[in-house]
């Protein structure tokens, strides 16, 4: 197998690519050196023509050999290019809203699709808020009230003081503290909340960052053996027609 899902295990990022490269390039001198050397020895044989005129149409029969080759295969290819050309806008989008995302995974909120992709839970917390914070827990546990109020005021920047005074009160109630230590637990928790989403953004833009110089890498390779893959052809095209006229 060339990947493992284990850790520590099977061929490495680094390897893989290495390995991919070597194969494109091994593949397209096998495959065109055949394909012109075919095309120059199946091709008819010219009398009474110079040297050098055999010499260049059969470079240009190779060369154009390599050309429909690669017209063919990009029309083969299109299909899984838009795919990846998606993919692609898919995960820039993914990356663009990496803070807002990994805020949201942290809280363990999902967007509701047919509400346009906004979720109101905060703003129906905020209206069915009781005055006296103690009620609060009456329904049952307030962890995901909690945890929305966090989750907007990280994603806002900041948490208002009608919202740090509802949390403040009840993480008092719930966890037994006086409202000093309360407000000092929640001012420590929202700081840890805030960088965790702030690393979580960070690793995504590196991520995207490695992506994008990993692609540019690979398409550079690619033109390379492109053009090698045209070289091979045409060579390989001259040693068929000499071949061909022996």
């Amino acid at each position: 197998m060339a990947a493992s899902p284990w850790n520590n295990e099977g061929a490495s990022g680094t390897t893989l690519a290495v390995s991919t490269i070597v194969w494109m390039f091994v593949t397209h001198i096998i495959a065109y050196g055949i394909a012109g050397y075919v095309t120059g020895r199946l091709r008819t044989k010219w009398t009474n023509v110079h040297n050098d005129e055999i010499y260049f149409r059969d470079t240009a029969h190779g060369f154009l050999v390599w050309a429909l080759s690669v017209v063919v295969g990009l029309i083969i290819l299109s299909s899984t290019a838009a795919s990846i050309v998606s993919g692609g806008a898919k995960a820039g989008a993914t990356m663009a809203g990496a803070g807002a995302g990994a805020v949201t995974a942290i809280a363990g909120q999902a967007a509701d699709s047919e509400s346009g992709g906004i979720s109101l839970d905060y703003f129906t917390d905020s209206l069915l808020r009781p005055n006296d914070p103690a009620l609060a827990n009456r329904g049952g546990d307030s962890r995901e009230e909690v945890a929305r109020i966090l989750t907007r005021s990280v994603v806002d920047g900041e948490m208002s003081e009608q919202d740090q005074s509802y949390l403040v009160s009840v993480v008092a109630n719930q966890a037994g503290l006086s409202e000093e230590e309360a407000r000092e637990r929640l001012t420590q928790v929202s700081e840890q909340a805030k960088q965790a989403a702030a690393d979580a953004e960070q690793k995504a833009r590196e991520i995207a960052d490695a992506a994008r110089k990993a692609a540019a890498t690979f398409a550079l390779w690619a033109f390379a053996s492109l053009l090698l893959g045209a070289f091979v052809a045409s060579f390989s095209a001259t040693i068929g027609g000499r071949a061909r006229d022996r």
